[in-house]
């Protein structure tokens, strides 16, 4: 290869990678700049309601289309307590699958287990939502809300989440049917980040004599536990935002009842029922201000989680 050759593939080069870079940078101030424009329009369509409301709009628990009197507690209740069932349940159902798939699984089951654990991820949320109106909340109210209203109604304080009408739907039906819907994310997620854990570490920590819950809560959380948050975070996030599955179950009731039996309402399930009807006006930019508080929900709970992670890296350099 000549000089001039050599000059000149250095100059194509150069300019592939200026190319690249500035395709690449393009690409996420792409996104930011989407970002910013969902933040912008939601502001500017809820600005009538926080205008007229105030601050009181997210200390009221009224929602009244006829008097046009709007308030975001019961929504920001149901969505929140909906997602941390979801999330008690499903967290460790999907740490067993990730353990299992990873450490335990013979061969001939862990792909096709595996396999089957993605799919469930594809199932568009309808269809949960028709399984958990058609199928999951006939039996949920026939036989386990009556067995758990009998075996824990009874405990002073405890007894009161499980008080109530037994009839299928409500708050712990539609955390439930969230569970299923998110289970996949978080064992995914956390399947993939335990494979990369190198062999090395987990053959060295079985060679001492160590065993498999062990190794798992000695080697393999320690080291993959950014991904491990990350993978709960997804989850979270599914489960606060879900729409369609949530209508289905949680009884779309304006109210706040301590009860999980009780029927309520999410963020999303009122977006959805209300959104198609709204007039323009306060009501339109109520369910606008709705959108922007489930946007800071999650915003809130992303940065929290953020934070818990660095706080988690900087003790782990103080004991080092």
């Amino acid at each position: 290869m000549t000089k001039e050759t050599k000059i000149r593939v250095v100059k194509t080069q150069r300019i592939q990678d200026f190319i690249f870079h500035k395709l690449t940078m393009s690409f996420s101030i792409l996104v930011l700049i989407f970002l910013i424009g969902i933040i912008l329009s939601l502001i500017f369509s809820a600005w009538p309601a926080f205008k007229e409301f105030g601050f009181g709009f997210f200390v009221n628990t009224n929602w009244d289309v006829v008097n046009s009197k709007f308030g975001v507690v019961v929504s920001i209740y149901g969505t929140l307590v909906s997602a941390l069932i979801a999330l008690f349940i499903a967290v460790p159902i999907s740490f067993g699958i990730a353990l299992f798939l990873t450490e335990i699984s013979p061969l001939w089951l862990k792909r096709p287990l595996g396999t089957a654990i993605e799919l469930l991820a594809a199932v568009p949320s309808i269809i949960y939502g028709m399984f958990g109106l058609f199928v999951f909340a006939p039996i949920f109210g026939d036989y386990i809300q009556p067995a758990l209203k009998g075996s824990l109604g009874h405990i002073p304080i405890i007894g009161t989440l499980f008080s109530g009408p037994t009839n299928g739907i409500g708050m712990l039906c539609a955390g439930i049917i969230l569970a299923f819907m998110i289970i996949p994310f978080i064992a995914s997620v956390m399947r993939d980040v335990f494979e990369i854990v190198p062999p090395v570490l987990k053959e060295s920590a079985y060679g001492v004599g160590c065993t498999t819950w062990e190794v798992v809560t000695k080697i393999v959380l320690p080291y993959a536990k950014n991904g491990v948050v990350g993978g709960i975070m997804l989850g979270l996030g599914r489960a606060l935002g879900e729409t369609m599955a949530v209508t289905f179950v949680i009884g779309n009731a304006n109210k706040i009842n301590p009860s999980l039996f009780s029927s309520g309402s999410s963020i999303a399930s009122t977006l959805a029922n209300q959104f198609g009807e709204a007039e323009p006006g306060l009501h339109y930019a109520s369910l606008f201000a709705l959108g922007l508080t489930l946007f800071i929900i999650t915003f809130i709970v992303l940065s929290a989680a953020k934070i818990m992670l660095l706080n988690m890296q900087k003790r782990e350099g103080i004991k080092t």
